[in-house]
């Protein structure tokens, strides 16, 4: 038996039916943005030992999974390259960002972005040109749009904001809901390492925001706070 056939046989024997399904979080039904999506009941915490498991998978190999109309299958093969980015081996970190790149396709769910755009794209240019995130910010892709804004989680998290506020004015009158519920999240974790740059971002933009991104974005903020920028919202004053 392959490896792949052994992680096949693994999922199907980790399904688990006393858990919610993981379809319930997704919108399946047409029209939506997860139609073309399969699901099996298999949690992440499984997802996540079977990729430690075999992590010794070349590229190629993760390519069948991320290749799978089935969500967790390219889940299992997004953390895979996550673990292969983080302690490289026989794959160097260059090589996994440009495959990521090349198959930004079927990194094609929120779950499947949230999961690995900071932890591959992020990292990688961190310390280096970012350019790339207003091109993937401007592109008709719902799913590139919301991969260049999380993929600033990473420079959040060292402390590094500004490309988070300066992705979410791009995105900011975004049509999808989505996206302004990335952007708001995104804005909220910026405002838990920088709070003046949140409150002047939302002096200068509240009244444009979608309410959803609105809400997300001043979530932490003290209730004084989020009742000033609701009336502003409501008005539509400055």
């Amino acid at each position: 038996m392959t490896s792949l056939e052994q992680i096949r046989k693994l999922l199907q024997e980790s399904s688990n039916t006393t858990k919610r399904h993981p379809a319930t979080f997704c919108k399946t039904t047409p029209g939506h943005y997860a139609e073309h999506d399969q699901f099996i009941n298999v949690d992440i915490p499984t997802l996540r030992k079977i990729a430690k498991d075999f992590q010794d998978l070349s590229l190629e190999e993760i390519q069948t999974f991320l290749e799978s109309p089935i969500n967790q299958e390219r889940a299992l093969a997004l953390f895979m390259l996550v673990n292969h980015y983080q302690k490289p081996t026989t794959i160097p970190k260059e090589d996994v960002y440009q495959f990521y790149l090349r198959n930004l396709q079927h990194v094609n769910n929120w779950n499947l972005v949230d999961s690995s755009a900071h932890l591959i794209i992020g990292a990688h240019i961190f310390n280096t040109n970012k350019d790339i995130l207003v091109t993937l910010a401007q592109s008709d892709n719902l799913w590139k749009r919301r991969i260049a804004m999380i993929a600033t989680f990473f420079f959040i998290r060292k402390n590094d904001v500004a490309w988070t506020f300066k992705i979410a004015k791009i995105l900011l009158n975004d049509h999808h809901d989505l996206i302004h519920k990335a952007v708001g999240w995104m804005l909220r974790e910026a405002g838990k390492r920088d709070l003046a740059q949140l409150l002047e971002f939302l002096d200068e933009h509240t009244a444009h925001m979608p309410r959803t991104m609105l809400r997300y974005a001043i979530e932490k903020l003290d209730k004084a706070q989020r009742e000033k920028y609701l009336a502003l919202k409501h008005t539509g004053a400055l």
